[in-house]
């Protein structure tokens, strides 16, 4: 399982940054599941800051712990209207590596983080077997070569998955924009953990997987409804 972070607006780097640490480093735990470090590697999507027309999209993988590599990043010079942290607990053991890190990529321009487990997502590619549920989750939910994620239609594939899974929380991002998709199976075990948080702040929006009270009190917060997805439009070039 994983911990999302997303910033829109005005920010500093630096304090998104130390919001996913401590989501990832447990200190702001307070949820039902049992995982509370998210030490399998970590990653980062960011829109690049006055780069000329089309802002483009960098991001940065690495399969050591965030605690342990964040300094050896690109994060720390950063400067961006948009940026997204991914901090992982792999839920199998064997899909640890660089091939399982967040976010996830496509030629076509789309990144992907998710944290949940969907084992039954490769049904709907016409897949005869799973190979890593994330990635199948990505292909099924986002049309490849979209301008865009239909809100509906995302919600729709998910209620038609399988049975099996639990959550479907995920970040999707392209040139254009940012989608947020909060969703959970309804009979998700540990419905706290895969509960999703805004902050909303003049010139800033932030969703969080837990609220963390190094960016702002916990009153400021705000659940996430259940079953939405958001999204987060990058401004146009003049």
């Amino acid at each position: 399982m994983c911990r999302l972070i997303l910033a829109s607006g005005d920010f500093a780097v630096a304090d998104i940054t130390a919001a996913a640490l401590d989501m990832s480093c447990g200190r702001t735990a307070a949820h039902d599941n049992p995982t509370k470090v998210h030490a399998h590697g970590w990653g980062a999507v960011w829109r690049e800051h006055e780069q000329g027309p089309g802002h483009g999209l960098r991001a940065h993988t690495d399969v050591r712990p965030m605690a342990d590599s964040l300094h050896e990043s690109l994060l720390p010079e950063v400067k961006t209207d948009f940026l997204a942290i991914h901090t992982r607990n792999a839920s199998l053991e064997s899909q640890r590596g660089l091939d399982f890190t967040h976010p996830l990529s496509r030629d076509d321009g789309w990144y992907f983080m998710h944290n949940g487990y969907l084992p039954t997502a490769y049904q709907g590619l016409g897949l005869p077997a799973s190979a890593f549920d994330s990635r199948e989750y990505f292909d099924y939910l986002v049309p490849r070569d979209a301008d865009g994620l239909d809100p509906a239609a995302a919600l729709g594939k998910l209620d038609a998955l399988a049975p099996g899974g639990n959550s479907g929380n995920a970040i999707a991002v392209h040139p254009a924009g940012a989608y947020l998709v909060h969703w959970s199976a309804p009979s998700v075990a540990t419905p706290v953990f895969f509960a999703m948080q805004r902050l909303s702040l003049p010139g800033l929006e932030v969703i969080a997987s837990e609220v963390v009270p190094g960016l702002a009190p916990a009153r400021l917060w705000e659940p996430v409804a259940a079953g939405t997805v958001s999204y987060f439009p990058f401004p146009k070039e003049s």
